[in-house]
Parts: C-alpha cells; structure tokens; sequence
C-alpha cells in the first residue's frame, strides 16, 4: 500500500484517529486460531518487555543535561538530530538495556527509544518553566506585583502569551516543594519523579520487519500483521512468530485513507488498536473570511453561538437568531461525580493515615475497596467529559456548515481565574471541559476545512455589540432593576439581549475585524488572534437588520371589535380529562396527548438510575427532595439532558399583538 497521499490543489493532508479492536489472531506459521484472551496475553508479554526497557532508560536519563541535549537538536558534532526520537537517540548513543537471556530484535528496542524519547523531549517545556519562576520567585508567592509578572514572563520561553493560571500552578508546586523539605527545589527533575511509562505498543517505530497493514478486498476490513511472543521471556528468535490479526474498521475513515500502524494498549482484557489514517481535506484560512461563526462560553448555557457576515462595504450583520447548546443535566451529573470522588478521596486519605501508623491495620481492605471505587467514578467523570465535549464540539461546527462559515471564532479563556463568586461556582466553573471541547472542534472541524481561532475575551460581555457601550446587566427583560447577569441593555442604542447572544456577536465582528492580526502558534499549530488593536475594535459593530427593528406600536384608529371565544386563543375547547400516561394534559402542552410511549431515548436499554438523584449522604447539606432531572425517572441518560437550538437563518417575526386591541 503507498504511504503517500495524493493531494489536489487546495488539499491538505488530515491523520485523525479511531479505535478499533483485535478480536482474534491466526498464527501463520501454525495456523492456530489465537483466541480474544490468548491473544491480549501474548500482547501483553511484548508490552511488558517494552515498558520494562523504557522505563530503565528514564531512570537513567532523567536528569536536566541530557534532557537538554536531547532537546537541542544536535548532537555532539553540531549535526541536526532525527525528528523520530529512536533515531535521535540512537545518535546520542543512549541505549537500552535488555534483561539477562532475553532476546528481543531491533524492532522492539526501536519501540522503547520512541516512547522513552517522547517524554524527555516533553519534559523540557516543564524544565524551563520551573527554572523561570525559579529565578525571579517574587516576594510573596500568592500575590505578585506587576513588575513581578512582567519579569516570571520575560524568564519563560514564550511566556509573554503564556495563560497566568499555569504560571500560578508551577509556583504553588515549587512552594509546596519548599514547605515540606525547608529549601528550594533546584528545578522539576527533583520535584517529580520519572513518570510511569505507558503500556502500550507504538508499532509505527517499526517497519515491515516488525508490523505491516493493509486493507482487504472489504472496504471496511484490514489485516494487522506483527511478531509476537510466545512466552514472556523469550530466549531466541524462534519464541517470536507472526500473528495476523484481522481488524473491522470504523464507518469514520474514507475509504481512500491512507493506514497507518496503530498503538496497541490492553484494556479490560482485550486488544484496543488507535487506528491511525491520513486523508484529504481542503486547506484553512487564517483571513479572507466573509461568514464566520462566534462561540461563546457559559456556565449552565455551555455554548452559545451564531452567524455574522462581513459586506463589500465594511458593514457587519447577523445571519438569523443563533442557538444555544444547553447542557445543565449532564453538568449537574458531573458536578455530583465530582463531589462523590471528593468525599471518597478524602476517606481513602484519613485511612491512609491510619494504616500508616499501624502495621496490618484492618481498615487496609477498606482503603482498597475505596481505592477501587475511586477509579470508577473517575472513569465515569472521563467518559461524560468525553461525550460532552464530542456533542458540543460537533453541535458546533453543525452550526457552522448551515451558515456557510469558513471559521469559528472562539474566545480565548485559558487566563479565566474563577474567584468572588463562592465556593461551589469557583469550582464548577474552574472544572470546564473548554479545552476538551476546542480541541475537538478543530479536529472535527478540519474535516470540513473551517479554521478554528482563538480570539480575546475581553470586554466581549460586557460592551454592546452594535454601539461598543457599557451594558447594564439585570436578571430578566422584565426585570430590569433586578441585580443580575442574564439580561443585557443598552443605555445608549437600546439594544437588547440575552448576555450570551450579545457576546458570541462581538466575539465574531472582532475576529472579522481583526483576520489580518492572525498567527499560527509554533508549538501546537493553532491559529489565534493574541491581542486587540483599538482601531480595528472601532469597526467591529454589528448593524441591526431592517426586519428586526419593530414597528411602531402606537394606536391610529378605532379598537377592532373582539368577538366573543368559548375560551383563549391558543386553546378553543376546554382542556381534557387528565391522561393516565406520560402524555401531557392540556393540548397546548410540550408533550403530544396522542403519544403514550416515551422517546426512543428512553429505551435504550438504561436503567431509571442513570442520572441518579443526589443523597444527603453523599452531597451533604442538600434536602432528601433535591432535583430530580426528568431523565433520571426515564432511564433516558445523556441525551435527554442535553439540549441544543437549530439555527434560524431566515427570520420572520411574530406580531404578537395584533388581535390584542387597545391597551386602553
């Protein structure tokens, strides 16, 4: 198969991943059928012999010289170092030792230099941040000065755009460092410890002498073949034989794509496979953009977004109404994990404690237990954080492909410090998967070739979008006097919106105003927009549209003669009879009278616990009759707590108060 994507004009070449399973193997040499269990065994001896060689060699290069040598670039000659890091290393003459007896070829070795060397190349970025903060330790940790700040930023590679909160993180690290052990650290290789290496397999440091694959005559098969042992601790070449291993690929990748050899872990007993594949998708724009959409963030309303477009003659509009991507169950489910995994560190904590002081302690089979609970709950936090960052990420660029957007413009909160706000809204909000979601959202929005940018979050909530005046902020539109956050108008034009609405529109003007300040950042290649330009922020006004500007209201004429109605006018005939079902009572309700049967959501095998009711003894200081989401009587799970808005590109709106007559 060639490894090489052909590429047309306007192409460029997109490797994502997805996941597959080895579910059996055929020994070629024999032609004995591997089952599931035989065949995750034998993949876990070649894991164990890797991760042992890895792990020797971290221990022994876990130091700040040979980081930095590898790190450089060059080696001793001033020759360029290889980008694969066993070639790197193979160079610097590191290499690895393998245990008395035990034979492995040069394939194997090539799979614990990679994976070793990804994580001393890795750890430098750590190591020069620590030696900044290091150098200029301000005089009170918890509150730095200005010029503090300026000189931690100017001491850190790239630190003039680094997130203030990573900063913060390394120095309460080096603080704690300092509390337990009375002196500072001289630097983060004797604050951490070398890292465990991961059990995996990394076959794309191999060659064909080691692994190959390739497609079948299905279009959505493909044949794994690798060497395998056949005990854990091989002694000669004729203890490794080839296995071949048939592979189901996922309906996500073309059938043009371009294979490459995945990374094996075991998990649960059986062979997962990171199915790795190259394929083309048209190229981003970092300008030139005309329809673009603003995202903005919120706390229960976790996304918020709409589209604007940019006219010949400089002026900026919205195209519809936006939408909301609400997602207040799933989160509320979240915030419960989060609290039970608090409550279960800490008594796993205190029985640490205990068991400490006294030697074969009966509590030691409890703190296993707990142990054992506390991993659950945070595979159960992993897994809702994943499939909600994956919903709101695709709802996202969904949004974007009915506008016609080329980009998504995204504001920036990596700096967003939760503080005056209490304890639990602190929390909630410093626990956002935003990161999770940006990073699927250009990797889901790369597919379609629409760029993803980061674009500054200041003063996007806070100045109207069409006159850049300081909003006043109240509770409701029908509240404005009320203290509040949700409702925003302005003294100046008139304007008038949810918080949220007028934020994704500025957000979107200013990343068209500013397209031309757009950098690629150099360490990950993503593109953002790192500062304002007062000009170019002049111009990023919204105008309002003709149709949305209503109508005057006032009375021309004699009132219209209402006729008499047996009942209101969303509702000509008394409300029947109440159902016996899940069905609503009135016919104007959100549930149909004629349906008896849930959702087809509510029946997917799901218990009625699946989003549970908080206990007063997990969450304490809430009542027994605490909120019970709908989903959590349905059985419905996920779906039924997450909401999100379709679009309303063509706007018609209604005359709410023609058959209404005189106010008089």
């Amino acid at each position: 198969m060639k490894r090489r994507l052909p590429l047309a004009g306007g192409e460029t070449a997109r490797t994502a991943c997805a996941r597959g399973l080895l579910r059996t193997g055929v020994e070629e040499k024999t032609g004995e059928l591997l089952p599931a269990a035989m065949l995750a065994e034998r993949v876990s001896w070649c894991v164990e012999l890797v991760s042992g060689m890895a792990g020797s060699l971290l221990a022994e290069r876990w130091n700040a010289g040979d980081v930095d040598v590898i790190a450089s670039g060059e080696d001793a000659g001033g020759r360029r170092l290889p980008s694969h890091a066993w070639m790197a290393l193979r160079r610097l003459g590191w290499t690895v030792t393998v245990s008395d007896g035990v034979k492995v070829n040069d394939r194997i070795v090539r799979m614990a230099q990679e994976q070793a060397g990804r994580v001393l190349r890795s750890v430098k970025w750590r190591a020069d941040l620590t030696s900044g903060v290091l150098v200029t330790w301000p005089a009170e940790p918890g509150k730095r000065t200005t010029q503090e700040w300026d000189a931690v930023r100017a001491g850190v590679p790239g630190g003039a755009h680094l997130p203030g909160s990573v900063i913060k993180a390394r120095t309460r690290q080096i603080a704690a460092f300092a509390k337990v052990n009375g002196r500072m650290p001289a630097g983060v290789f004797e604050m951490e410890a070398a890292p465990k290496v991961a059990r995996i397999l990394l076959l794309s440091a191999c060659d064909g002498q080691q692994a190959t694959i390739e497609r079948t005559d299905a279009p959505d098969r493909a044949l794994l073949r690798m060497q395998l042992p056949t005990r854990p601790d091989p002694r000669s070449y004729r203890d490794w034989t080839w296995v071949a291993c048939p592979i189901a690929l996922p309906p996500t990748i073309p059938a043009g794509a371009v294979l490459h050899l995945p990374t094996l872990r075991i998990h649960n007993g059986r062979v997962r496979a990171d199915l790795a594949y190259s394929h083309a998708v048209p190229k981003t724009r970092r300008a030139g953009h005309t329809i673009v959409l603003g995202v903005d963030w919120g706390l229960n309303t976790l996304l918020s977004a709409g589209a604007v477009r940019l006219h010949s003659d400089g002026r900026i509009a919205t195209l519809g109404a936006g939408g909301m991507f609400r997602a207040a169950g799933v989160l509320a489910k979240q915030h419960r994990l989060r609290r039970l995994s608090e409550d279960l560190n800490a008594k796993a904590g205190r029985y640490q404690q205990l068991i400490r002081r006294h030697s074969g302690h009966p509590l030691a089979a409890r703190h296993a237990v707990l142990t054992g609970e506390i991993r659950a709950v945070s595979a159960r936090r992993l897994n809702l954080n994943q499939a909600l960052a994956r919903s709101a990420a695709r709802w996202a660029v969904d949004q974007a492909l009915a506008a016609g957007a080329t980009v998504i413009y995204v504001e920036d909160l990596r700096s967003m410090e939760a503080r005056g706000m209490g304890r639990s809204i602190n929390t909630r909000l410093s626990q956002q998967i935003r990161g999770q979601i940006v990073d699927r959202m250009r990797h889901t929005a790369a597919e379609a070739g629409i760029a993803v940018i980061t674009v500054p979050a200041r003063n996007t909530s806070r100045h109207c979008p069409q006159c850049l005046t300081p909003l006043r902020h109240s509770k409701a539109p029908d509240r404005p006097t009320a203290p509040g956050w949700k409702w925003a108008l302005c003294p100046s034009c008139g304007y008038q919106s949810d918080r949220d609405t007028g934020a994704w529109k500025r957000i979107a003007a200013r990343g068209l105003t500013h397209q031309a300040k757009t950098v690629t950042d150099r360490t990950d290649a993503t593109m953002v927009i790192r500062s304002v330009v007062d000009i170019l922020e002049a111009r990023a006004v919204v105008t309002p549209a003709a149709d949305q500007t209503r109508r005057e209201r006032s009375k021309t004429g004699p009132t219209r003669r209402r006729t008499a109605r047996p009942a209101p006018r969303r509702r000509r005939a008394p409300s029947p009879a109440r159902l016996t079902g899940p069905a609503g009572q009135r016919p104007e309700g959100h549930a149909h009278t004629d349906r008896q049967r849930l959702p087809r959501a509510a029946h997917r095998h799901q218990g009625a616990t699946t989003i549970s009711t908080p206990t007063p003894e997990l969450c304490p200081g809430e009542s027994p009759s605490g909120h019970r989401p709908r989903g959590a009587a349905l059985g419905a799970g996920f779906h039924l707590h997450t909401h999100a808005t379709s679009p309303r590109w063509e706007i018609s709106w209604p005359d709410t108060t023609s058959s209404m007559g005189s106010l008089n």
